[in-house]
């Protein structure tokens, strides 16, 4: 049996334009917190304040996603033969973890302040607050969805929640004040408590979200067809081309690894038989995967037993 791998590159360019955008987004996740934390406490708005905390989480987590792309561009040594790509799809599953637990402290926080008669904030300045934070969150959601590292893109979907938190708070903050308006301060008071119930049940779909998808990739589980379908297409030809008695392939993926398997079976029949004849077989499939934004590590291997490939 012959077997080859093709190690993958370690993608410096890659990491160094990832860092620099999840650096931007702690530069700008910092100022919001800070904004945030400060103004809410100042007009004593529990949603304000849940908007800075997750912003101030967001610091952590966006520190944490730094590390995690350092580490990353070390690429394969001794330690890690495989590289480290595992440390993309583990960074996620923190933050998501991170982004959980937060909603659901907020949960419990604002039903405490519905049980316990509403909350009264200063409606005009937080409508203020509610426009910065819809405008400053919606240009850095722009700004990193430009990008298509994952360590990035999850950082996108952080800032769009934070997009989508400041336009529901900006709506409310106007209810609250047009209730007070027309005379009914005691049902404006529960707007506030209301939002965060309402924001944190809705935010919790998408750190699951991004929780169930890299714990797939940990777990090593098989990719979805929109990413493996030309691969396997492509070697279905190849089985045919050569006339291989059958092919196993197996496709995951790691971070930005993709990981490709893939195990022929040469049986009596078959019109490949020489090891040049293999290595051109192999850069067909070389060939195929180069179409690919991922980095790749491939293995094929042809055997004439079906045990050693099945």
């Amino acid at each position: 049996m012959a077997d080859t791998s093709d190690t993958p590159d370690t993608g410096g360019a890659r990491s160094a334009t990832a860092t620099r955008s999840l650096l931007i987004s702690v530069i700008g996740a910092a100022a919001f917190a800070v904004l945030a934390l400060l103004w809410g406490l100042a007009v004593s708005s529990p949603m304000i304040v849940f908007d800075g905390l997750y912003s101030f989480v967001s610091v952590l987590l966006s520190l944490v996603s730094v590390a995690a792309v350092r580490t990353i561009e070390r690429g394969a040594d001794e330690r890690y033969p495989f590289g480290r790509h595992a440390w993309e799809p583990l960074t996620v599953i923190l933050k998501a973890v991170s982004l959980a637990t937060l909603c659901g402290y907020a949960l419990i926080g604002a039903i405490g302040d519905i049980l316990a008669g509403g909350k009264h904030p200063e409606t005009i300045p937080s409508v203020l607050y509610a426009l910065v934070a819809t405008v400053g969150a919606g240009l850095m959601t722009r700004y990193l969805r430009s990008h298509s590292d994952g360590l990035v893109r999850a950082e996108a979907a952080q800032w769009l929640m934070d997009t989508l938190l400041s336009v529901g708070v900006l709506l409310g903050f106007l209810l609250a004040l047009g209730l007070e308006s027309a005379g009914h301060p005691d049902i404006a008071g529960y707007v506030d408590p209301g939002m965060v119930i309402l924001f944190s049940v809705l935010f919790l779909r998408m750190p699951v979200r991004l929780f169930t998808r890299s714990l797939r990739e940990v777990l090593s589980i098989s990719v979805d067809p929109a990413l493996s379908g030309d691969i396997e297409t492509a070697v279905n030809g190849i089985v045919e081309q050569y006339r291989f008695d059958e092919v196993f392939t197996r496709v995951t993926k790691i971070g930005d690894q993709l990981d490709v398997e893939i195990d022929f079976v040469v049986g009596a029949h078959s019109t490949a038989r020489e090891v040049t004849e293999f290595d051109r077989i192999r850069q067909q499939i070389s060939d195929i995967l180069e179409t690919m934004p991922h980095e790749k590590w491939m293995t094929v291997s042809f055997t004439a037993e079906r045990r050693w490939a099945h």
